[in-house]
């Protein structure tokens, strides 16, 4: 299975089995737990900048008072009008590890409104996770069947339709987003003898909202070279060693 939580980063979990996978795509090989003496591994990919974005808008442009208002206002309009954001505020994460990368807006015009730049907010977190699967996929050979959600940002529906259709499979929503959290809490509890197995934990798991994909592959592919094109422009803006 692969999880990704939509915080003020995003950080992707793809569950690789009782062996570590090495990466050769810039992820880092991690423990994801160890019960009843088996340890199951993880590979796992940081992005610096994602619910934050929307903080930014907030606080930093004033484009909106509250953070629940990002979606109204992105929904606004029929798309980004090929406006892309990267988020690159404190460099970027995974896969690309630059520290010299700085923020970027491109594709502005004169019909540019705050909406479109809102929009490519949004979106900027649904490529940065897509370019992690990607660099997960390459690294563990897993072809992703779907990708589960959790954090206070997978309340946006928007995010996680846009996050489908990129990614060309669902993503599902589960009842509890609070995942990271919940999850600490039942291996702890597995510990103690709460529960028996991680069958019943399942059993506890449940789907709030399934996302499909409603984009053609081509137009998601598409739109994924052009957020590279941004993606390169933002990256080693400040010289090495300022």
């Amino acid at each position: 299975m692969t999880k990704n939580t939509y915080g003020t980063g995003c950080f992707l979990l793809q569950n690789t089995g009782e062996r570590p996978a090495a990466s050769r795509n810039r992820l880092l090989s991690t423990v994801a737990w160890q019960v009843g003496g088996k340890t199951m591994y993880a590979l796992e990919g940081s992005v610096f900048i994602g619910g934050a974005v929307v903080q930014w808008l907030r606080d930093g442009l004033g484009i909106i008072k509250n953070s629940s208002e990002i979606e109204a206002l992105a929904l606004s309009v029929p798309d980004s009008g090929g406006v892309y954001l990267v988020p690159a505020f404190a460099g970027l994460g995974a896969p690309h590890w630059d520290p010299y990368a700085r923020g970027t807006i491109v594709g502005i015009t004169r019909g540019t409104k705050a909406a479109h730049i809102a929009r490519a907010a949004l979106e900027s977190i649904a490529f940065q996770v897509a370019d992690l699967l990607e660099a997960a996929r390459a690294d563990a050979g897993i072809d992703l069947a779907e990708l589960r959600v959790d954090g206070g940002a997978a309340a946006n529906n928007y995010l996680l339709q846009f996050q489908a259709d990129l990614l060309g499979v669902a993503v599902v929503r589960p009842k509890v987003t609070e995942t990271t959290a919940l999850g600490a809490a039942y291996l702890a509890g597995l510990a103690v003898g709460v529960w028996d197995s991680t069958g019943t934990l399942a059993q506890h798991w449940h789907v709030d909202r399934r996302f499909e994909p409603s984009m053609q592959p081509s137009a998601a592919a598409a739109r994924r070279a052009e957020w590279h094109e941004a993606l390169n422009r933002s990256k080693s803006w400040i010289a090495r060693g300022q």
